[in-house]
């Protein structure tokens, strides 16, 4: 294998890569990881890279990346990680990897838009050498031609880099197959069923078949444009003949994109990307092209069963933006829907007969991924069942997340429902209308050389008198509650409620701790209630730290900061006559000086961000402040309650 050095670069637009830790004993190594790209960039350019979980069985994970990656979006190399300072050693894996899986995905002549002699990417990882990772290049024509990169480019932007030069498609698809077959021979089901899908299949492609394209937004103001299947590059040889036609033709997804350079700052493709919705119809009042004389067709009377199978379609697309609107449907949501359906149909096929496995797909953006993946979910599972825990932490794995917080479950999938085109101002966003990390963008605490460590993830701020409740001198320790509750809700630990007041008395009331007359009052609760409440309604455990007087608080700011940097929760301070939320700590070790970052629950006036940061109801608290007041009473007892985070994805 020759290896020359080129001047060669390449622009990777992940942040980083994502590889195992030494130290990490779930790590296999050597391992293989897939470099992502786009035929809509300039090669070599990678966009993500995904952990190869099939190794031995390259057919199974083809299968995989099929779904996985949405159609717009490809795998052009491997990367191989592994404990060896040998480059040439690691080279011919790399290569062979990325030319196997290609050839199983797109086949010999690249597919899609892909050039039969692509310039492909490699790459290797030497573990010992603190992760150096070294790329090359070479073309599928001649493999055995290696070009060493000899610069890499990051973006600084990745995701305006992808999403000013290219639009989401996504297309939604319900087909339900009445499956006909002899009950004296149920094997005739699997054969029928077959056959109906490649009816459909057919469909899709069929000159009746009409293609809708219409942009999303609450300014979609852009008339749809129709597709017929002569339009469609699938049927170059059914040239259209009209000038309306011929018009439609030259409709790029440009003409469909609303955002274009509007968008100041990344916050989720919901709110950035462009996204063209596609719907389909069956236009069978068209006029057939081709001319027939009727048909009558004789089938003898047999008993038989039916059997309905539903599938439900949504694909997701990459376009570039200059791309035509008929290449879009035919060489992107065509294919997509093929391979959704054809993957279906595997799953399902050997348990027709039996329950069979109802399967939905949804989209998801991985915390570090800015490009959507898709995820087949099997709903006749609970999300909590072991098969669907176990499908996460395999996916988890795949795409080199954290094992101990769920970001893939069905609640964290991304929302590309059409919206409602009359809507004016910002785009609608999902959840509570309450505020939000209200801590963010407060002055600094004032501590010289502390360590700031801080609560992981989103909460909710819940204080006295909100939603019009009058909860004031008694409902601090609840509304700390709630607040908590609202961060495993926003994490998507739970799903329930955070609950009310009366809620969070009837279940300690139903617990035992608590007589019936409990309810309804205006009885305080504390640390060790509120332990009680998240462990019946969330199965949540906390640890409790009790401090005998206010004045020893800063001594357990080393364990706080613990805390804030493993678990990420948010403490409850409870005792003395006043609770609040505690936030973060910043805390020098050498000087011992620290400060808490203080959520006060006794706030009384409306949800204005400004007025609570002003008035000191979320902000830094030194245990004694400038003018020697003591923030935590010395004659007081506290106890902190510390929610540990579930181990679970």
């Amino acid at each position: 294998m020759d290896t020359d050095i080129q001047n060669s670069n390449i622009r990777i637009l992940c942040r980083k890569l994502v590889l195992p830790k030494l130290h990490d004993q779930s790590a296999e190594i050597p391992q293989i990881r897939w470099l992502i790209g786009s035929p809509f960039f300039p090669s070599p350019t990678i966009i993500a890279t995904i952990r190869c979980i099939n190794s031995a069985d390259f057919s199974k994970e083809s299968d995989d990346i099929r779904i996985l990656l949405p159609k717009g979006f490809e795998v052009i190399g491997a990367l191989i990680v592994k404990n060896d300072p040998n480059f040439e050693n690691s080279v011919g894996e790399a290569v062979d990897a990325a030319v196997r899986l290609r050839k199983l995905l797109y086949g010999d002549a690249g597919g899609g838009f892909s050039e039969k002699d692509q310039m492909l990417v490699g790459g290797v990882v030497d573990l010992n050498n603190a992760g150096d990772v070294q790329f090359f290049t070479f073309k599928t024509g001649n493999v055995k031609k290696i070009e060493k990169i000899s610069s890499i480019l990051y973006e600084e932007q990745p995701e305006k880099y992808v999403w000013e030069r290219g639009c989401l498609l996504q297309c939604e698809l319900q087909i339900k197959f009445p499956v006909y077959y002899p009950p004296k021979n149920p094997k005739e089901v699997e054969k029928m069923y077959i056959r109906a899908t490649e009816v459909v299949v057919s469909n899709l492609v069929d000159l009746k078949t009409t293609y809708i394209m219409e942009a999303n937004g609450p300014s979609a103001g852009e008339q749809p444009v129709v597709l017929s299947g002569t339009d469609l590059e699938l049927h170059k040889e059914m040239s259209s003949t009209t000038s309306q036609e011929s018009k439609v033709k030259t409709f790029a997804c440009s003409d469909l994109c609303l955002k274009a350079g509007k968008a100041i700052s990344y916050t989720s493709i919901e709110e950035y990307a462009d996204i063209i919705h596609v719907s389909i119809l069956s236009n069978r009042s068209k006029r057939s092209l081709k001319p027939a004389a009727p048909i009558a067709e004789y089938y003898p009377v047999e008993d038989a069963k039916v059997l309905v199978v539903d599938h439900k379609l949504e694909v997701l697309c990459y376009a570039a933006k200059d791309l035509s609107l008929a290449a879009a449907v035919s060489k992107l949501i065509i294919p997509a829907l093929v391979d959704q359906i054809l993957s279906m149909r595997n799953k399902i096929l050997s348990h027709l007969l039996t329950e069979h496995p109802q399967l939905q797909p949804y989209h998801f953006v991985p915390p570090g991924f800015f490009i959507p993946i898709t995820i087949f979910y099997e709903l006749s599972y609970g999300e909590m069942e072991m098969k669907q825990v176990e499908t996460r932490k395999t996916l988890h794995i795949r795409f080199g997340l954290p094992l101990d917080r769920p970001l893939l479950r069905v609640v964290n999938a991304i929302n590309l429902s059409v919206k409602d085109n009359k809507t004016t101002g910002s785009a609608l966003r999902k959840g509570s209308s309450l505020l939000k990390d209200v801590h963010l963008g407060i002055p600094s605490s004032g501590v010289s050389g502390g360590t700031v460590s801080l609560i992981q993830g989103s909460y909710e701020y819940y204080h006295y008198l909100l939603d019009g409740f009058d909860d004031s001198g008694w409902g601090c320790a609840y509304r700390s509650l709630q607040a908590i509750v609202s961060w495993f809700r926003l994490q998507h630990y739970s799903g329930i409620d955070v609950p009310s007041h009366r809620e969070i008395q009837q279940t300690l009331v139903e617990i035992g701790d608590k007589d019936p007359s409990f309810i309804g009052s205006r009885e305080w609760i504390g640390a060790i209630e509120l332990s009680f409440v998240l462990d019946k309604l969330l199965g949540v455990s906390c640890k409790v730290i009790n401090v005998r007087s206010g004045a020893e608080l800063p001594e357990k700011c080393r364990e706080l900061a613990l805390h804030f940097d493993t678990q990420g929760t948010p403490v409850m301070i409870g005792g003395g006559v006043l609770a609040y939320t505690l936030l973060g700590v910043d805390y020098n070790e050498v000087s011992g000086d620290c400060a808490f970052l203080i959520l006060d629950p006794h706030y009384t006036g409306t949800d204005d961000l400004k007025r609570i940061v002003s008035g000191g109801w979320c902000g830094w608290k030194k245990a004694i402040d400038s003018k020697g007041k003591h923030f935590f009473l010395h004659d007081k007892f506290y106890n902190l309650l510390l929610p540990q985070r579930p181990n679970t994805v």
